[in-house]
């Protein structure tokens, strides 16, 4: 209920906007409340509260209430707006923190289990992974491929536009590419992942459900997270990506087994030994 009021909220009217305000701020204060008494509080009609309830699909202030006791008891974080320009400090570590944990609950909630072990399939029997993503989503590929690259699977993350657009058209079958795009409708990539299909190559999209990119990827995992771009560069649905990206990681590597155990092993001794020791 708290993710749909946020979602909704540019599309209300100034009144209606301002109750939804009151209510994401004060969620859990909002269940005490009769009607009368939060119309008192916002500086609303009560007409103006029976219009929001029913805009959000609810039969009235009661069922209203009902569905937000769920949202606040599936534990979900009250706060879901980004920071004001002139958010204190205090503030503004509570509410990134709070929408970070909000957005990784959402998402584990609705990932498909079925397609997050399609994906771990087609990742584990790859002969080549190629990482696509442009801007923000492009250092998101760059982690993922870094977690992956220790596999022992030949892999590469591309955030270049033209390089990943390139290497597409030179893909075959048995190669996989994983495109990491939180709007699914940046061209440069849906065109890449496009392309590599038509090569052969199967390709796994970490984006938005209602995307172009979901629609034609091979397996889609869904990240839902609605964030305000216009100010700050999108935080919530990178550290979704992420999280997706490390239970892709650790799917592969139990798929591939004891094997796989050993040289994870030497690579860690490896990197242990370039430490500077600190027991003195």
């Amino acid at each position: 209920m708290l993710a749909r009021i946020e979602t909704m909220r540019a599309q209300l009217r100034p009144s209606e906007r301002k109750l939804a305000d009151y209510i994401l701020d004060t969620p859990r204060e909002v269940l005490d409340l009769a009607m009368t008494e939060l119309a008192e509080r916002v500086g609303v009609s009560q007409p103006t509260i029976a219009r929001f309830c029913h805009a959000l699909g609810c039969g009235g202030f009661r069922e209203f209430k009902i569905r937000l006791a769920q949202s606040i008891a599936q534990g979900l974080p009250s706060v879901y707006r980004d920071v004001r320009p002139d958010e204190p400090a205090p503030g503004v570590v509570a509410k990134v923190f709070d929408r970070t944990i909000g957005a990784l609950i959402e998402v584990r909630n609705s990932l498909s289990a079925a397609s997050i072990a399609k994906a771990i399939d087609l990742l584990a029997e790859a002969s080549r992974i190629e990482f696509y993503g442009a801007g923000g989503s492009g250092i998101a590929a760059q982690d993922i491929q870094h977690k992956f690259f220790r596999l022992g699977i030949p892999s590469v993350a591309y955030a270049d536009p033209h390089t990943y657009s390139m290497s597409a058209a030179l893909l075959s079958a048995g190669d996989v590419v994983v495109a990491i795009s939180n709007t699914g409708r940046t061209r440069d990539i849906v065109d890449a992942a496009q392309s590599a299909l038509d090569c052969g190559a199967k390709v796994v999209a970490i984006t938005h459900g209602n995307s172009p990119l979901a629609q034609i990827a091979t397996v889609s995992l869904i990240a839902n997270v609605t964030e305000e771009t216009d100010v700050f560069s999108p935080m919530t649905s990178r550290m979704s990506h992420l999280a997706i990206g490390d239970i892709l990681a650790v799917g592969v590597a139990l798929r591939r087994g004891p094997e796989l155990a050993d040289k994870l092993g030497r690579a860690k001794a490896t990197i242990t030994r370039r430490r500077i020791d600190g027991s003195g």
